[in-house]
């Protein structure tokens, strides 16, 4: 009997046509470990999938590559559903897969991780970029269910801290499949209308699930492209989302977000009471500076004013006048006393004072006899004393000692 050799192709086809026609291999589920893990550029995934005995080789196109939510890596512990076939180029048999879920942490936070960084990288968070809160807006958009308890809150938060803001509703899905779509139709919406100085864009606190379609690209994309400031307000506390780290300020609860984007009533209060004190205090000190002013203008028009020069002069004069007396007074009473001094000088070297003591002066012929020798018996005498004179005539002279 003569032997039939097939070819290598030949059995290659017919394993692979057995493995495509068992049902038992349409729908395989495995699990196992990452090794050797590939992303090409047209976005399919290629990688071996292990366990402590045996390996398979993975194939993920592009078409369901999109829909795995974490970024697959090397020692990472996956389980995946596709149907097994054979590669006939190498003639290996794989797994060609459609679903991919990671062990251990979630798929949906993987994603969130993964998004993330994208989106940090991209500088979807980046300060510079984020949009002031206004102080004072007078119209505050809500962008959330309007049926939660989240539109109650802020409403109420905002009418009790800051009525005069006006709130307008823009009611959407916040939650499932279409939730991302009418997110953000109403931001742009509330972007084309233009009537709101900061939006308020959120929903009360849920699962990862529940909170996921603020976690979408598109809509981080919407909230970044806003030309009106954004306040995410999305889950309780501890929640975060993609929304929370593009909007222009996060909020850890609808009330909060309420409270972000408006000022407190009674703060403002106090701020009016305290800076009507500072403009009543500058005012004061105007007035009192003014009034300054005009004083020394009065004054300056006084000493212009003629009558008022003369007043002064005369004034100076008087003055003058009382100190030139009390010079002539002062000058008077020292010559005075000079002339005292003077007199008594005079009196002590007077020879008619000599007289109030019993002196007298002799004379001859109007002359003053100070020797006896001058004179001689029968000579005629004048003699004068303090209170008249006396004629005499000599009968007689006397010397000293004889």
């Amino acid at each position: 009997m003569e032997e039939r050799y097939l070819t290598v192709s030949a059995l290659t086809k017919y394993i692979k046509y057995k493995f495509d026609h068992d049902h038992n291999l349409e729908e395989v589920l495995l699990e196992g470990e990452i090794s050797n893990f590939k992303h090409n550029s047209r976005g399919h995934f290629y990688f071996t999938l292990k366990d402590e005995s045996a390996a398979i080789s993975v194939t993920m196109f592009s078409t369901f590559a999109k829909s795995v939510k974490f970024e697959p890596a090397d020692g990472m512990k996956v389980f995946v559903k596709g149907n097994v076939t054979v590669y006939e180029p190498s003639g290996t048999y794989q797994i060609n897969i459609k679903e991919m879920k990671s062990d251990g942490v979630g798929d949906l936070y993987l994603a969130f991780l993964k998004l993330k960084q994208e989106l940090e990288k991209e500088g979807f968070f980046a300060t510079e970029h984020k949009l002031k809160i206004p102080a004072f807006p007078k119209t505050i958009g809500v962008i959330t269910s309007p049926t939660g308890a989240a539109i109650r809150d802020i409403i109420n938060t905002i009418g009790r801290r800051y009525p005069l803001a006006k709130v307008i509703l823009y009611p959407a899905i916040v939650q499932g499949e279409t939730a991302k779509d009418d997110i953000i139709k109403n931001i742009q919406l509330a972007n084309e209308q233009n009537y709101c100085d900061v939006l308020i864009v959120g929903r009360g606190g849920g699962s990862i699930e529940d909170l996921w379609a603020f976690n979408e690209r598109s809509v981080a994309l919407a909230i970044y492209d806003s030309h009106i400031p954004i306040i995410s307000a999305v889950g309780h506390e501890i929640d975060f989302t993609i929304a929370d780290f593009v909007a222009d300020l996060r909020a850890a609860t609808p009330t909060a977000a309420a409270e972000l984007a408006t000022p407190s009533l009674e703060v403002l209060r106090g701020n009016i009471a305290y800076y009507v004190e500072i403009m009543t205090k500058h005012i004061k000190q105007i007035f009192d500076n003014i009034k300054y002013s005009l004083a020394n203008i009065d004054q300056r028009i006084d000493a212009l004013n003629p009558k008022a020069k003369l007043e002064h002069k005369k004034e100076l004069l008087n003055n003058y006048v009382k100190q030139l007396n009390i010079l002539i007074k002062a000058v008077l009473v020292t010559k005075k006393n000079e002339y005292k001094l003077l007199a008594n000088q005079l009196e002590g070297v007077n020879p008619l004072a000599i007289m109030n003591k019993g002196y007298s002066i002799t004379r001859i012929n109007d002359q003053i006899i100070t020797d006896v020798t001058k004179v001689k018996v029968g000579d005629s005498l004048l003699t004068q004393m303090k209170n008249g004179k006396i004629k005499s005539q000599i009968v007689e002279v006397i010397k000293d000692g004889k």
